[in-house]
């Protein structure tokens, strides 16, 4: 951990998961760290108003888990102590992709699966704990104090007034007001990025036997882009699934239990309705709607105010279905905690950089996966669609080939840049597995389920 400074302090605003991960980045570096969150958190296990998509399905994948791990030793352990589902993902996960499951396999890819409400209230209170962290409830941002040139961000102003800071880190989310407060004290707007998806999500929970599925923790059925449906099943705490339905364009999942179900039964792929048609349902349904990801590109801004960064799903808002948003911000603290380290000296333009890197992989999976339904509105080139082409080939050859499963999963965990899966040694993989197809050939080498994880 970095020495720490005794003179100053750094402010945090949103004291959701991206926020605190932020603070724990910061406390090595600032002798006072504040958080700002405009709620009052609620008991253990409730629900958040200020998080309405706390109630649906999340994943954190294993970039994001291994970045807990680093900032919360024996956190794992502690979450899964208190129920949170453990194990490898990918040995114990149906992945549906162009007709049939993923191949299985011991990934060494360790999960956890467990509500948002759940996990955020454990890291919350590891945070808190920190000497040098404050939390400030009901505190709502009005806008930004600064210096009287406007070069530097000198505070917060807020419903308690100004609270004055080093450092303002703006974590609060999709709805962060930084472009129009950045006008207000003469910068620019970021430019903004943004792809029309318009999906709908419905989800509900279910009592869960471990006999189901043959033990397996998840399902994932990706929407196809004929049909726009599709949907998730991961094992929670308390013996629970927990069970969304997503649709694009004018596709929702129906609200009562039966209409529900019946939609379950639509997917490509059956596995979610074989288990909720004959499941207690433990929860009544919740529908949000996604109209589009969205990306800010702060790092192309030629010029920026001192003090100031932003983080998190307020630099980029990805479609939920791949499940980035929190490993992400993971990452990004990652990359604030090393910015920091080397001084803070011109902190935002290094940190929007590294940034951008983290953003950039997890953009072009999302992204590139929702142009392939023809509606979504957003860039598409010859490198997109070709991508499109050659992944849809992979998943073909994931189907009964380590090789390029694992290809697949490591970039899928952002683990890996997307470029990974055109490795030669994974290319060369998939024109065989498809020929073979083509031929009509099935036991090219075929890979034992049990085999150890390969290397791309």
């Amino acid at each position: 951990m970095a020495q720490q400074n005794k003179n100053t302090h750094a402010v945090v605003m949103g004291g959701s998961i991206g926020g605190l991960l932020a603070a724990r980045a910061l406390v090595g570096h600032y002798r006072y760290v504040t958080i700002l969150e405009k709620d009052t958190f609620p008991g253990p296990g409730e629900q958040r108003k200020g998080v309405p998509q706390g109630r649906h399905t999340h994943g954190l994948l294993a970039s994001g888990k291994d970045v807990l791990d680093r900032w919360f030793p024996d956190l794992s352990q502690e979450l899964v102590a208190a129920g949170a589902i453990t194990g490898d993902g990918i040995e114990k996960g149906r992945w549906f992709n162009e007709g049939a499951c993923l191949t299985k396999f011991r990934s060494g890819l360790e999960g956890l699966l467990m509500t948002r409400p759940f996990l955020e209230e454990r890291i919350r209170h590891r945070v808190v704990l920190l000497p040098n962290v404050e939390m400030k409830q009901g505190f709502r941002a009005t806008g930004l104090a600064a210096s009287t040139d406007g070069r530097r961000v000198t505070g917060v102003k807020g419903s308690e007034g100004e609270i004055r800071a080093d450092l303002v880190v703006d974590a609060t989310g999709r709805g962060s007001h930084t472009p129009q407060w950045l006008e207000k004290i003469g910068y620019s707007k970021p430019k903004e990025e943004r792809v029309e998806v318009e999906l709908a999500y419905t989800t509900r929970f279910f009592r869960r036997w471990h006999e189901q599925l043959e033990g397996d923790m998840l399902v994932v059925i990706p929407p196809l882009p004929d049909q726009k449906r599709g949907g998730a099943m991961l094992a929670q705490e308390g013996d629970r699934w927990i069970v969304t339905l997503i649709g694009h364009f004018g596709q929702t999942a129906p609200s009562d239990l039966d209409g529900f179900i019946e939609y379950a039964r639509t997917l490509p792929a059956p596995y979610i309705y074989d288990v909720i048609k004959g499941s207690e349902p433990m929860s009544e349904p919740d529908t949000i709607r996604f109209p589009a990801s969205i990306r800010l590109r702060y790092e192309k801004l030629d010029r920026f105010p001192e003090g100031y960064l932003v983080f998190g799903d307020a630099i980029a808002s990805f479609n939920p279905i791949y499940g980035q948003g929190m490993s992400v911000a993971a990452l990004e603290s990652i990359e604030l905690d090393a910015v920091l380290n080397a001084g803070t000296g011109d902190v935002a333009r290094r940190f929007f950089r590294r940034a951008a890197k983290v953003v950039d992989i997890a953009w072009a999976i999302s992204v590139g996966n929702d142009l392939r339904i023809p509606e979504t509105v957003g860039p598409r080139n010859a490198g997109v669609n070709f991508v499109n082409w050659y992944m849809s080939k992979l998943h073909k050859a994931a189907h009964a080939d380590t090789v390029p499963a694992m290809a697949f999963f490591r970039v899928a965990n952002l683990l890996a840049p997307p470029a990974s899966v055109l490795h030669p040694k994974v290319a060369w993989r998939v024109f065989l597995r498809n020929a073979a197809r083509s031929a009509g050939l099935t036991n090219l080498g075929a890979t034992k389920k049990s085999s150890a994880s390969p290397t791309t």
